[in-house]
């Protein structure tokens, strides 16, 4: 596949008395694409998530980034010390589903009203916190194609407090992809199981990778628990998920 020249921008999204930051790429020729929402992990929508946006828009897809920490902390994006996860854990810890999953759809919302991109089924991919947010935003019902890079805690609680997000996969109307590290400390091998169990009790369209010898964050490559063998095959994956969108 030939990769396309994109264009980026940062946008700013508007609903009600909210403004949501948001980084915006797609395709520089015009035409008619599908659109795709890009899920941060706590680090902010840093060099990494404009990168993975870029990746995406040069696949042929309007991609967007809602700034998932706006209503906390405003234009944060940071990196991978001891310190930055401290910080962007006590942010992710301070975020509300409800608010997470309006900010989703103000941002599907603006892909919408955009002349390029087509509207009738949009994809989801999130990381880490995003990863989380992703099995949160697949029950939306634009969305019909979800990646969940190891997303912790989907069994066990749901942003701000309530049910595990995991009780929400029968409101799955698409299919969703989800992506695990073997050797990720922060998702036990029970709680993946947990989730295959549930997607596959629901009849959800879905695909549970599980990569050997692989950490929580495999995918990124500005981290020393990249692994370069593992995120290649879940790229090739996600390309396929995306590519049912077309």
């Amino acid at each position: 596949m030939t990769e396309q020249a994109t264009i980026t921008t940062t946008v700013n999204l508007l609903q009600d008395n909210i403004q949501v930051s948001a980084y915006l790429a797609e395709p520089e020729e015009s035409g008619s694409y599908p659109g795709v929402v890009v899920l941060q992990e706590i680090f902010g929508i840093n060099t990494h998530i404009r990168e993975v946006t870029e990746r995406i828009a040069k696949l042929g897809y309007v991609a967007i980034a809602p700034a998932l920490f706006q209503r906390i902390a405003p234009g944060f994006e940071t990196g991978y010390t001891p310190e930055d996860i401290e910080t962007g854990r006590s942010y992710a810890m301070q975020t509300q589903a409800s608010e997470l999953l309006s900010d989703i759809q103000l941002a599907i919302d603006y892909l919408k009203n955009l002349p390029q991109v087509k509207k009738d089924g949009f994809g989801c991919i999130g990381f880490c916190f995003g990863g989380h947010v992703a099995y949160l935003a697949a029950t939306l019902s634009d969305i019909k194609a979800t990646a969940s890079f190891y997303g912790a805690g989907i069994t066990t609680r749901t942003p701000g407090g309530g049910a595990p997000t995991v009780t929400r996969t029968k409101e799955i109307p698409g299919t969703l992809y989800a992506f695990f590290g073997k050797e990720d400390t922060s998702i036990p091998a029970e709680q993946v199981d947990e989730i295959a169990a549930e997607l596959e009790k629901y009849k959800i369209p879905h695909r549970v990778f599980r990569y050997d010898g692989a950490e929580h964050g495999f995918f990124c490559d500005h981290r020393a628990s990249y692994n370069p063998k593992a995120a290649a095959d879940a790229w090739e994956q996600v390309k396929q998920l995306f590519s049912q969108l077309n």
